[in-house]
């Protein structure tokens, strides 16, 4: 599982790593967020026609079908084992891939009889981890038809590598530079090359710090 998020590096830097342009009113200095949830936003870069755009998605998946919004509240994550066919993500999956540009994520230590102590995951070079994602687009059906679309996203799942497997049974899937466009380009790219992307990251790709519960329960949380 992936529930918590840093993301503090400029949408600029962010879009120069991923060879994207910013998205109309995207501010390039952004603001600094050591501790973003479900339901607020994160930046996603999708790719169309060899352009590639970084935009801000709320975090916790509305598929275009849905009615209730708040389905969202259980779709933040998606399995990679499901994601192809699973009702609420196998559009997404075929169509609408994003790359979720991070600073670094938090994990719980969920083995029995530890204290459930946060932990903070980063790359080791300091650079940002480029998630794999699905997006999706939805307009409340009962809202006149000229209202806005809402823009949602999800972050994939899968099982850990050796840096996280004693504290969870899940990580998030952790895309190389070399693999966005395989994963973005839906046109050149058919799904079991693109399934064959959603693995855990190497062994030894993260740094990792213990924190207490309550530096994460209290760190800025400013939207992006």
């Amino acid at each position: 599982m992936c529930g918590r998020i840093a993301l503090f590096s400029p949408p600029a830097r962010l879009a120069k790593l991923l060879d994207a342009q910013l998205a109309a009113g995207i501010d390039p200095e952004g603001h600094p967020s050591w501790n973003i949830g479900p339901q607020r936003r994160l930046f996603g870069v999708t790719q169309h026609d060899d352009v590639r755009v970084l935009d801000r998605y709320r975090w916790g998946l509305i598929p275009s079908w849905s009615k209730d919004p708040s389905i969202a509240n259980r779709l933040f994550n998606a399995r990679a084992e499901t994601v192809a066919e699973k009702p609420s993500f196998r559009s997404a999956f075929a169509k609408r891939p994003c790359a979720l540009p991070i600073d670094g994520f938090y994990e719980w230590d969920h083995r029995s009889g530890r204290e459930k102590q946060p932990h903070y995951f980063t790359r080791v070079d300091g650079e940002p981890l480029v998630l794999a994602g699905l997006y999706e687009h939805w307009r409340d059906p009962d809202a006149p038809s000229e209202t806005a679309l809402l823009r949602t996203c999800t972050v994939i799942t899968t099982t850990p590598s050796h840096d996280m497997d004693e504290l969870h049974d899940r990580m998030p899937v952790v895309l190389a530079l070399s693999d966005v466009r395989t994963w973005l380009d839906v046109d050149t790219y058919g799904p079991d090359e693109r399934m064959q992307l959603l693995r855990p990251a190497p062994v030894g790709l993260f740094s990792t710090t213990a924190l207490i519960a309550r530096s994460v329960r209290s760190a800025t949380t400013a939207p992006n």
